[in-house]
């Protein structure tokens, strides 16, 4: 068993942070370090409690030895070079090495607090969007601003090098001492304060946009250039979470670095569980790895939980929920009949994708020529902002003829542009439009998936790899000549995709979607009964848990009444004054655990307030006393003696900041957590 990183490794790293930066950093460190001691240095603990028992070895890959993992080991590739990107791992904020056969081989890494992924995480947080989640949203802004910004960045945030290596100016950064990801300083260079969530969106945010997005793609394209100069090697493998970054990703094919480049379709964290997996299967165990340098190994990614038509029939017909059970045939010609009409579908079946995008069996529906499609699903299904983009999925068969370019792209991480044949030319006052007004002009014959630069993130859909999927798609070309329909997650915003049919059922009933399919079910909204309220399902699943409560609560009582008998054989001795109050409260909590368990709910409830209170006080003081006493001092001495535990300077003048991996450090010890 594997798991992809270093817990003790990762939290050297949070501890050199602090003593870096020490006096600051107070808040943050009592923010973190309960999680640490609690729960995080225990890893190997807590997964074998979780798997009840597990006795056999566990694997401790390093993080970026994961990405690497699960970049090569799925891919196509006999041999590729390998390069991951992400926030940070370890230390390491990105690498690059080579895969060959069964084995991977990392070469060199950039450090903590350097990080591609912190400043574009950085300029999420500045432009308003939640940081870990909406880097995306930043992505999707970029195309509608212009990239006014660059050399402010590249003249003061970073010291970028020839071979894509750097180093940012921490005094603009807040994330390694701080709460927020951005400085006074940040502030001071940009002219504002950080854009509050849910406000409007200016121009001066879509130039941000813009500028970091433009930044990121140098650095991309930089460092793959340089990668294949080194390795020689003809094929690329990414992972990380700036792997997500699908435009930065076409930019690599678009100036043929390489022959051909495979993206692992989970290359955030999530990712890193199939690498630690794969890294020991292959590289511990020694297990072959087939390659035949076409197929990849992801099977479609379609690695999730499935359920059969009968389980969905019976979830139905338990609920009360109306449906009509259909063949597959009679299913998909009444969908892409609905698809034409305008209608939004809902479309479940098979398992679900393992990733961030949802590719044909979680996915909601809609008419790629529909001029008013992108805001319908925009502000009335996923209830997000209106600029966000959809991607469309193509048949593969007809990418050609919608795109300018001939690669499949089964996983949604490469953007291509709109043929020109299928684009609309624009009059001279809708060329001079900017920022949001560019949203309300259509620029091709699919307007809801043509982005305002004429790019589209596509996938696309072979009969091989989701034949279900790519059925209805044939079936909606049957009608109306386009192979083409839009593909968003099945998902409100602010929400994981849907899992369950329960899960798909709730997220239909709760937006305006009009048809839900369910497998080979249908589901039409019209036909449903109302939604129940959300009294009526807290008070189902009250009744759900109230045997359970029961017993905790008998539990609680049979060790109050142990504690209490306890304290009275004390006082006995003692005070025998408080023996009769003692023994009473132990024969009260007695009786209630034996006959009445839910007399001792709201005593129950207060005990666990005044016990997490306790904890939590407890907690903070012990470390803010650590944090005085021994944090502080060690960083002010270390720094006095000239020791700083991070790579702090700025321009260095260093050629390169890629260090090379040490071939006896934590990449050579798996079977280790640091």
């Amino acid at each position: 068993m594997g798991f992809y990183d270093k817990p003790f490794l990762k939290f050297e790293r949070l501890l050199e942070t602090y003593l870096a930066f020490a006096p600051s950093g107070l808040q943050s460190y009592l923010k973190s370090m309960p999680l640490w001691l609690k729960e995080k240095l225990w890893m190997g603990d807590l997964i074998k409690k979780k798997l009840h028992g597990y006795k056999g070895d566990i694997k401790y890959p390093e993080h970026h030895q994961s990405h690497a993992a699960s970049a090569f080991f799925p891919s196509p590739f006999e041999e590729a070079a390998i390069i991951t990107m992400d926030g940070v791992g370890e230390w390491a904020t990105a690498s690059w090495g080579t895969g060959r056969g069964n084995r991977i081989d990392l070469h060199s890494e950039l450090q903590f607090p350097s990080s591609l992924g912190l400043l574009y995480t950085a300029f999420t947080y500045y432009v308003g969007f939640k940081v870990n989640n909406g880097e995306y949203k930043l992505m999707g802004l970029a195309p509608y601003g212009k990239p006014k910004y660059v050399q402010t960045i590249l003249d003061n945030l970073i010291d970028l090098r020839e071979d894509g290596s750097f180093l940012l100016d921490m005094s603009y950064f807040n994330y390694c001492q701080g709460l927020t990801m951005t400085s006074d300083k940040f502030h001071r260079l940009f002219g504002e304060l950080p854009r509050k969530p849910e406000s409007t969106i200016t121009q001066r945010d879509m130039d941000l946009a813009a500028s970091v997005q433009v930044v990121t793609e140098d650095i991309v394209l930089r460092t793959a250039r340089y990668v294949r100069r080194e390795t020689g090697l003809q094929n690329l493998c990414l992972a990380g979470g700036v792997a997500l970054n699908c435009v930065a990703n076409g930019k690599i094919l678009k100036e043929r670095i390489f022959d051909d480049v495979w993206i692992q379709p989970a290359a955030g964290d999530a990712g890193g569980s199939l690498g630690a997996a794969l890294f020991v299967w292959h590289q511990i165990l020694g297990n072959h790895r087939d390659a035949d340098g076409v197929h990849d190994l992801q099977q479609g990614s379609y690695l999730g939980p499935d359920w059969s038509d009968n389980e969905i029939e019976s979830w139905l017909t338990a609920g009360g929920y109306p449906y009509e059970k259909m063949t597959e045939t009679d299913l998909i010609d009444t969908v892409s009949d609905g698809i034409t009409a305008g209608r939004v579908i809902g479309w479940y079946g098979g398992r679900m994708e393992f990733g961030p995008r949802a590719l044909g069996n979680r996915s909601i529906i809609g008419d790629a020529r529909s001029e008013s499609m992108q805001s319908i699903i925009n502000l009335k299904i996923k209830y997000r902002e209106s600029f966000r983009p959809f991607a469309p999925s193509v048949l593969l068969e007809d990418v050609e003829e919608f795109f300018d370019t001939d690669r499949a792209s089964p996983y949604m991480l490469l953007v291509a542009p709109v043929r020109a044949s299928h684009r609309k030319e624009l009059s001279e006052e809708e060329e001079k439009l900017f920022g949001m007004e560019k949203l309300r002009i259509p620029r091709s014959d699919i307007p809801a998936i043509t982005h305002v630069d004429y790019s589209s993130r596509l996938q696309t859909v072979s009969a091989k790899d989701n034949p279900r999927y790519h059925a209805l798609i044939s079936s909606f070309k049957k009608k109306t000549g386009y192979g083409i329909v839009i593909n968003t997650s099945f998902n409100v915003r602010g929400e994981p995709i849907v899992c369950t049919p329960e899960d798909a059922y709730l997220c239909f009933m709760r937006t305006e979607m009009d048809i839900l399919a369910l497998g080979n079910c249908l589901l039409k909204k019209e036909e449903q009964p109302p939604l129940k309220s959300k009294d009526e399902q807290c008070s189902e699943r009250q009744k759900s848990s109230e045997a359970k409560s029961k017993e905790e609560l008998r539990k609680f009582g049979l060790i109050m009444t142990g504690a209490f008998a306890a304290l009275s054989v004390l006082l006995y001795f003692r005070n025998t004054s408080l023996l009769p109050p003692a023994a009473g409260l132990s024969g009260f909590f007695l009786l209630s655990a034996l006959l009445y368990p839910r007399l001792l709910l709201p005593v129950e409830k207060l005990w666990m307030k005044l016990a997490s209170v306790m904890s939590y006080i407890m907690t903070r003081v012990l470390l803010t006393l650590v944090y005085l006493l021994a944090v502080i001092p060690t960083g002010l001495i270390m720094r006095l003696l000239g020791k700083k535990p991070l790579q702090l300077d700025f321009k260095g003048n260093m050629k390169t900041y890629w260090v090379t991996v040490d071939p006896e450090g934590p990449c050579s010890r798996p079977e280790k957590q640091y």
